[in-house]
């Protein structure tokens, strides 16, 4: 199978070789960078701006394991289950339960510095859909960033580990037998590296993170795009779950207007005893679950957006005003830090909030070695599905998983690679020049993109809305094949290429929820409000047609 679309693009510049190429510098992608060193593999890690600004780094609520007296990793698969609304794959649910908290100690040892109390042990907190206290954190609300410093240092500290930033991945490279052999990207930099190149290598690791820049609101980086996703598309890659998005319940209003990534209140100001609340201070999540404000998040977020209908009101808020100054300053520094830069002091006054996309729980499909269905293509973090999430993600799952499957797909290239497995490749030069170049839209097509997404595909979706969205998704499809047509396209750069990928994740996304008629998880259907396990308890697989259209399919029962 070779690659059958690509996005239009200069030709190669320069050529780099390395053994493994690992895009994307979270806790997935460093994990694997380092591991495969480890094994004696040469590797390069490609990042799309420095190597500790991607989603990890961004991460407050912590890391999900079973390491408290009492817990079991029994107790947390029941947990990852119940939330995953009845579409987890239980398999890899019990490979990411057992396997994590040796993963977490490992992490621990590799200098990630965790809270502890005055005995010294990690302290543990709660969140939602857990029963447990299993939550480690760094800093209060700074795990991520604790975690993201302790991986960037180590592989700093390798000479022989390849570092490329300010990079965007464009497409893969593959052999005559349709076996990866590598990618071709743009540096934006100065130097020998500058423009577009290729990367020819005997495996590919995508770690790109999220795709929550298709809508007007989230929690993600301005460089979560969908571009690992959009790649694996294009080079005849499955992906599945897409239309499963996890809104997070408690992101700070900004105002109607607010677009780009929103300040996180992380789940784990719930899980120490904040309230929500309507504007006459009434707590709405009584009632509704069984553990009300730690309820799952899915169930968390359609309750605040019901709430919001009921009152005609475009936010909510969070009361946290019982906790004092002196836990605020403690336990979440940065949430306050962010509240107050914003004029909201969480000391004295509630906390405004709004659901807002938060995390996609599908994602370039992978079996639990890492592998999608491209030979030599892995993919770990959020940009793969492994079926850990099923419906809806359980909090601080999201680190453990990128973390256990990241060794995972390191251990599988380093037994290849000592059996054999792991030849030099030979890029099929006349695939590549083959491909169907994908017309690119012009950059403004990102703001017109977040906002039929928003509108058409968010929290509430209906086979109306999603109508209107798929209509405008495809209008600006032709609009770029008219100008391609016309020999007007839009100029080959970042801006266009991330549009690009941006409209042909959203356009799979909207695909995928227009298909699913029911409602389940992270995916809220108001026409169809049930969940229906008679014939939507499965996946729906997505692929590129010869069109270049994404064609999702149920898979069989």
């Amino acid at each position: 199978m070779s690659v059958t679309h690509r996005l239009t693009a200069p030709a190669p510049g320069w050529t780099a070789t390395t053994d493994v190429v690992v895009v994307g510098s979270g806790i997935a992608g460093l994990t694997v960078a380092l591991n495969v060193r480890k094994a004696g593999l040469r590797a390069m890690v490609v990042t799309k701006a420095v190597l500790d600004e991607g989603s990890t780094r961004w991460a407050q609520g912590g890391i999900a394991a079973a390491l408290g007296e009492g817990d079991t990793p029994e107790q947390h698969l029941d947990d990852t289950l119940v939330a995953g609304a009845g579409v987890c794959d239980e398999a890899a649910v019990r490979t990411l339960v057992t396997e994590g908290p040796d993963a977490v100690r490992r992490l621990i040892a590799v200098g990630a510095a965790f809270d502890r109390g005055e005995d010294g042990e990690i302290l543990l907190t709660r969140e939602g859909g857990h029963h447990r206290h299993r939550i480690v954190h760094a800093g209060g609300d700074a795990t991520g960033a604790e975690v993201s410093r302790a991986l960037v240092a180590a592989v700093r500290s390798d000479p022989d580990l390849e570092l490329i930033e300010h990079a965007l991945v464009l497409d893969l490279l593959t052999d005559a037998a349709g076996h990866t052999a590598g990618l071709t990207l743009h540096v934006m930099g100065e130097g020998q590296r500058d423009g577009v190149g290729a990367v020819r290598a005997r495996a590919v690791v995508l770690a790109t993170g999220g795709l929550g820049q298709v809508f007007s609101a989230t929690t993600n980086p301005a460089v979560s795009t969908g571009d690992g996703v959009a790649l694996a598309l294009r080079a005849g890659a499955a992906a599945a779950d897409l239309e499963f998005v996890q809104f997070h319940p408690t992101v700070l209003w900004l105002g109607a207007d607010a677009a780009g990534q929103q300040p996180l209140v992380s789940e784990a100001v719930r899980g120490e005893g904040a309230h929500l609340v309507d504007a006459d201070g009434v707590r709405f999540m009584v009632g509704q679950h069984e553990l009300a404000e730690l309820a799952p998040r899915d169930i968390v977020a359609k309750a605040i957006t019901r709430r919001m209908q009921e009152k005609g009101a475009d936010h909510m808020y969070l009361d946290g005003r019982h906790f004092g100054a002196a836990m605020w300053e403690h336990r979440f520094p940065t949430i306050l830090a962010s509240c107050r830069s914003h004029g909201i002091d969480p000391v004295t006054e509630p906390i405004p909030i709004a659901p807002a996309s938060h995390h996609a729980a599908g994602g370039v499909r992978t079996d639990r070695h890492g592998r999608t269905s491209v030979p030599g293509l892995y993919a770990c973090g959020e940009v793969a599905c492994t079926g850990v999430h099923g419906a809806n993600r359980l909090a601080s799952n999201s680190l453990l998983e990128g973390l256990v499957f990241a060794e995972r797909i390191a251990a599988d290239l380093a037994e290849r690679h000592a059996a054999g497995e792991l030849p030099e490749r030979t890029v099929d030069v006349a695939a590549a020049q083959a491909a169907v170049a994908v017309p690119l839209p012009a950059s403004e097509s990102r703001a017109e993109i977040q906002r039929l997404m928003s509108r058409g595909a968010g929290v509430l979706r209906s086979a109306a809305s999603l109508a209107d969205a798929a209509a405008g998704l495809a209008l600006l499809a032709e609009q770029a094949r008219s100008h391609m047509a016309e020999e007007k396209p839009a100029d080959p750069r970042v801006e266009t290429w991330e549009a690009a990928n941006l409209l042909l994740v959203a356009t799979a996304l909207v695909a995928a929820a227009a298909q699913r008629e029911e409602t389940r998880g992270g995916h809220w259907r108001e026409d169809f409000p049930e969940r229906d396990d008679a014939h939507w308890r499965r996946h729906l697989i997505t692929t590129l047609a010869a069109s270049g259209d994404p064609v999702s399919t149920p898979e069989e029962q």
